[in-house]
């Protein structure tokens, strides 16, 4: 029975060529699109996935006076993870991450560098699931100048020689050096803990830096016990900052924990978030995966509406068979079983798209997604029952519709293809469309907001912008290399700076002595080379530059933005205006010093416009060195200046590999995720289009197909082609109007939430609406109209010579 079922089903594949090309190949590419989505959506769900222990970040939120609003951050304090084990019975242990940087080691003459070196506790491996290859993990980090390497890393310094027991130098200075206590595997890919080693925090820190509550630059994770109540756990926190650092200051501070788990995707809120690899909205990946389902949903609407459609050219089989004695649940089995034939037909086609696409899909989002078809079995097993599933609820009411002929009507030639069956097509594709529509509108406003971001005026000038990674090792040597730099008439400008914009920049507490009391508050700040301002073309609405010429510029000298100004006048009643603040007493809370303010500079956005400007303070202090150097070269010398960079670069510091960036490139990596969701968007919604107008296109063809004869009547009549096109275009037209009126207030919802993530957004305009609404009204209309025209064109003696 279901070979001959297979027969028929094949014989009418073939029978009706246009119709099966056009199921296929919608079923096909919407497949194809969800399991691309799939296994993006798959990668990105399974960050961590491999560690199993009940570890937990605990991170901060600081509300120090100053901030324009509490920050959230994944920032700790030294003694927080030691006191938490004592003092709560759900911390079983802890660990402590800072960043080691970038290290050059020695071993004999060979130098090495490593990009990313961790500090971390002796506990590091009892919370994470990174297997050690040698040595023992419960005592690898617990001596001072313990190292542990990756297996990589191990091969890179000492080739196919043993790791383990060997002592290293760095190149910093000789007296630093390292014993190899441990070699690990390689960090797995979706691990948002990255790094090429890991030296033993004992190297650095002292029993006595337990009573140190200001260091607040350290990473803590907390192993709690199997059933730890985390609400009731979260609850003693409040408690316990107030017995350590006082009611004052607890205020200023609140904990949160996150399951290790969720830190790559359920951070976007965090800031200073350091050790997070391809860290990516959690909130992109489930747009993604609802984005994926729609794309199926229109295909499989694309299925029901023309096999429903094509239905009556069958009517005729299904009244003989019924005759014959078939009953209904054997045609719905029939008919079920066709739609499944046409499932797995289209998903063989998914698949081979799928392998063509996937390089180009790994290199556009940097991942590499894995498609194991063959190896996987139970891979291959899912997209199988997946496709099962797509050909019985695609097929279903075609299967109902078509085993409910009676074969009285139809043998008389009277298939019931009234209008009930028609309303509900119209249904499908209004359905259909209003996804398009929606599509259309979300990607134009994604494309107007990620256009708005990278085309802001930040309020400083960052185009042609080269920046150069400086090891403070090599920081004597800046002041000469500068110069050098500088005497090439294709570069500029040259300047220094600690931090790079477009960072989440260090905050640092600062003292205030106006007029009023004394105020010590929080603010973010950057250490600069003296002419920072003038390379970036910072403005300054009142006070003066840093000068060179002034040794007590040299550490004693501030240029504040507006943001901080005023919140420093909030003491003084903000009456006073703003220029008031130049010659006002500051100083960095922490150190026994105090400085003047010299300037204030326009506020200009040093971080993502996904937050609000913070206050910020710029001071200059040359023996505390800079962290890198910025270039700013002519647009129409680049090649040039950046090798003449590259030759100064390997004269001076010949030890360390020359490496650079453009600033604009930083811009626009840290929207890479909003990038990342519009692209896809944009990808999807052209594809929606397409399987829409698939569908459209063999809706139309069966329309005038049935109207044939009718066509020709009123071209006798007098009907001019135009006309006639117009008469089978307008109610097709109508269901696009009514699509697009659907689609308007959802997406409108959708779009206004999802901007609300941005601190500086676009306006939501109508004009956009309607430009999606006329894309949407032109293609479809093309659609339609270019087979309309196709029938209207026809010689009616051909469509009425039967008669």
């Amino acid at each position: 029975m279901w070979t001959y079922y297979l027969k028929i089903a094949w014989r009418n594949l073939r029978k009706n060529k246009l119709f099966s090309f056009l199921n296929i190949s919608g079923l096909s590419i919407g497949m194809a699109v969800c399991i691309m989505i799939m296994l993006f959506v798959s990668y990105e769900r399974d960050f961590d996935g491999f560690q199993t222990k009940n570890t937990y970040r605990l991170n901060e939120v600081q509300k120090w006076e100053g901030m324009v609003s509490p920050q959230k951050v994944a920032l700790t304090m030294y003694p927080m993870g030691p006191t938490l084990l004592e003092e709560m019975p759900e911390v079983i242990n802890f660990t402590r991450l800072t960043q080691g940087g970038e290290m050059v080691l020695r071993n004999g003459e060979k130098e090495t560098s490593l990009k990313s070196i961790l500090w971390a506790d002796s506990s590091f491996f009892d919370l994470f699931d990174f297997r050690m290859l040698e040595g023992d993990p419960n005592s690898a980090l617990k001596e001072p100048n313990s190292m542990v390497l990756t297996a990589s890393s191990a091969k890179l310094i000492f080739g196919d020689e043993p790791a383990m027991g060997k002592t290293v130098f760095s190149s910093a200075q000789d007296s630093s050096y390292y014993r190899i206590t441990g070699v690990m595997e390689d960090i797995p890919a979706n691990s948002h803990l990255q790094f090429e080693g890991l030296t033993s925090f004992s190297t650095y820190f002292s029993p006595q830096a337990m009573g140190d509550w200001e260091a607040n630059w350290y990473t803590t994770y907390l192993k709690l016990a199997d059933g730890a109540n985390i609400s009731n756990l979260e609850s003693k926190f409040p408690e316990y900052l107030v017995s350590h650092l006082g009611e004052e200051r607890a205020k200023e501070f609140e904990l949160f924990l996150q399951p290790i788990q969720e830190i790559h995707a359920n951070s976007s809120e965090i800031t200073h978030d350091y050790f997070n690899y391809r860290k990516f909205d959690g909130a992109y990946t489930q747009v993604f995966f609802y984005i994926a389902l729609i794309v199926l949903f229109i295909a499989g609407i694309n299925f029901v509406n023309l096999s429903s459609a094509k239905s009556i050219g069958r009517s005729m089989e299904i009244g003989v068979r019924k005759t014959s004695g078939a009953s209904k649940p054997q045609l719905f089995i029939q008919f079920i079983g066709e739609s499944i034939f046409i499932s797995m037909i289209a998903l063989f086609f998914a698949i081979g798209i799928v392998l063509l696409a996937l390089p180009y899909l790994n290199q556009f989002s940097q991942r590499q997604l894995d498609f194991p078809l063959f190896s996987n079995p139970i891979l291959l097993l899912n997209l199988i029952l997946g496709a099962v599933v797509v050909g019985v609820l695609s097929g279903t009411y075609p299967a109902f519709y078509l085993s409910n002929f009676r074969p009285a009507k139809v043998l008389k030639g009277s298939p019931e293809v009234g209008n009930k069956k028609s309303e509900f097509r119209n249904a499908l594709v209004v359905v259909q469309f209003a996804g398009a529509v929606f599509l259309i509108i979300t990607t134009l406003f994604a494309t107007q907001q990620i256009r708005f971001m990278q085309e802001k005026d930040l309020g400083f000038s960052h185009e042609q912008v080269l920046t150069i990674p400086l090891n403070q090792r090599f920081f004597s040597r800046y002041e000469s290399m500068k110069q050098e730099l500088l005497s090439n008439p294709a570069i500029e400008k040259v300047t220094g700076s600690g931090q790079r914009l477009g960072n989440n920049l260090h905050q640092t507490g600062i003292v205030f002595r106006g007029d009023g009391p004394e105020r010590i508050l929080s603010t973010s700040h950057i250490v600069v080379d003296p002419d920072y301002l003038d390379v970036y073309q910072i403005d300054l609405i009142a006070g003066r530059d840093f000068d060179q010429n002034i040794s007590s510029d040299n550490g004693n000298a501030f240029i504040i933005n507006e943001s901080l100004a005023k919140e420093l006048l909030k003491s003084e009643g903000n009456t006073r205006p703003i220029e008031s603040l130049i010659g006002q007493s500051i100083g960095l809370a922490w150190m026994d010093s105090v400085g003047q303010i010299v300037g204030i500079s326009k506020d200009f956005n040093f971080n993502s416009l996904h937050h609000k400007i913070e206050s910020l303070a710029i001071f200059n202090k040359k023996d505390w060195g800079y962290s890198e150097v910025s270039v700013k070269i002519k647009g129409d010398a680049a090649p040039a200046a950046i090798a003449h960079i590259e030759s100064v670069w390997n004269t001076m510091i010949p030890e360390e590999e020359f490496q650079y960036k453009f600033l604009d490139d930083h811009f626009n990596e840290m929207y890479r995720s909003d990038q990342t969701l519009n692209t896809i968007v944009g990808m999807l919604t052209l594809l929606s289009i397409l399987i829409s107008c698939l569908g459209l296109f063999g809706l139309v063809s069966f329309t005038t197909e049935q109207r044939v004869k009718e066509i020709g009547i009123r071209k006798v009549l007098g009907a001019s082609v135009g006309g006639v096109v117009v008469m089978l275009s307008k109610d097709f037209m109508k269901l696009i109007l009514a699509a697009i009126l659907i689609a308007i207030p959802i997406s409108w919802y959708v779009v206004d939430s999802w901007i609300q993530d941005f601190a500086y957004r676009i306006a939501i305009e109508w004009w956009v609406f309607l430009l999606a609404g006329m894309i949407a009204i032109v293609i479809a209309l093309a659609t339609v109209s270019s087979h309309a025209f196709k029938a209207a064109m026809m010689n009616p003696v051909d469509s009425l010579k039967s008669e």
